[in-house]
C-alpha cells in the first residue's frame, strides 16, 4: 500500500496493546527460538513462474475463468486490468481518474469492485466491459478487498476486517485479527483460500492465515526469497494474492515485480 516503501517495521504489525508472551509475529522474529512454541510456519516451493508487468504497482489480484484481474495504484497511474496469466499480456484496461489512488479489487458475480486509498470511495464496474456501475462511500482508508460466499471483506491497514454488503457497501460486521492474543495490524491484500483468509502484511514478505470468523491467526507463510536480490532492485513490497480454486493454484506477486509466482505451501519446522 501507500507510495513506495520497502522498510520492515515490526512495531507496525504488533499493536500497541501487545501482551508479553511467546513471539507470535512475523519479521526477524521468525528466526528466533521462542517461535517453536508459537504458531505454525509455512514456506513454499515454486511451481511456475510467469511474466508480470514491472510497471504495475499491484494493489489487488484475483484469478477467475482463466485470466487474472489486477488493480494497480499510484496517483495518475491507477488502473484495473484483465491479464493473460501465461504471458503477462494486458488484455483489457481501464484507467482510474488521476485524483484516486487505486487499491484492492475483487469480483462479485458480474461486478468488479475497487477500493481507493484515502478518498473513501469504492468503484463498481461491470466485470466484462469495465464500464462503471456505481460508486460507494466508506470511512477510513481502503487497502485490501476480497469476498466470501456472503459478501465483501475489506482491510483498512489496521487489525480490523470489515464484512460488507455488496449491494450497499454497508458494514455488516467486523473482526479484529490477533495472533496469540496480540493484535496484527497492517493487513493489506486479501484472498480466501479453501475457506481460510490469507492476508499480506504490508512491508513484509509474510502472509497471515486467518480464521475469518474469529479473526485468529492460524499460521504464517514466509515468502522471502521469491525474487533474487538483483531482481528486487527498483521493486516495492510483496502484494498480490490470487487463488484458482478449480485447479488449486496459488499465485503471488508484488508491486513493480517483474514476475508472478505459482507456489505450493510447505510446512516448515520452527
Amino acid at each position: 500500500m501507500r507510495p513506495f516503501a520497502t522498510a520492515f517495521a515490526a512495531a507496525a504489525i504488533i499493536g500497541p496493546a501487545a501482551a508479553p508472551g511467546p513471539a507470535a509475529l512475523p519479521g526477524p522474529a521468525l528466526r528466533q527460538a521462542p517461535l517453536r512454541a508459537a504458531l505454525p510456519l509455512y514456506g513454499y516451493s515454486v511451481v511456475n513462474v510467469y511474466p508480470h508487468d514491472p510497471g504495475a504497482f499491484t494493489q489487488g489480484l484475483e484469478y477467475l475463468d482463466g485470466v487474472l484481474y489486477e488493480g494497480t495504484g499510484q496517483h495518475g497511474e491507477s488502473s484495473i486490468r484483465k491479464v493473460r496469466l501465461e504471458t503477462g499480456e494486458v488484455l483489457q484496461r481501464r484507467d482510474v481518474p488521476r485524483q484516486y489512488f487505486g487499491e484492492g479489487i475483487t469480483i462479485w458475480r458480474t461486478s468488479l469492485f475497487q477500493l481507493t486509498w484515502q478518498s473513501g470511495v469504492a468503484f463498481e464496474y461491470h466485470r466484462d466491459t469495465f464500464l462503471p456501475r456505481r460508486t460507494f462511500k466508506y470511512a477510513g482508508e481502503g487497502w485490501g478487498l476480497t469476498h466470501d460466499a456472503d459478501g465483501l471483506v475489506m482491510s483498512d491497514g489496521t487489525d480490523i476486517l470489515r464484512f460488507l454488503d455488496p449491494e450497499t457497501f454497508a458494514e455488516r460486521r467486523r473482526v479484529r485479527v490477533s495472533a496469540l492474543g496480540r493484535p496484527v495490524g497492517n493487513l493489506n491484500e486479501l484472498e480466501f483460500v479453501k475457506g481460510e483468509l490469507f492476508a499480506n502484511l504490508w512491508q513484509t514478505d509474510i502472509l497471515a492465515r486467518i480464521d475469518a470468523t474469529s479473526g485468529r491467526v492460524t499460521g504464517w507463510v514466509d515468502l522471502r526469497g521469491l525474487l533474487r536480490p538483483g531482481e528486487r532492485l527498483g521493486t516495492d513490497v510483496l502484494n498480490g494474492i490470487a487463488y484458482d480454486a478449480p485447479r488449486d493454484r496459488l499465485f503471488v506477486t508484488g508491486k513493480l515485480w517483474p514476475k508472478l509466482f505459482e507456489i505450493r505451501l510447505v510446512p516448515r519446522p520452527l
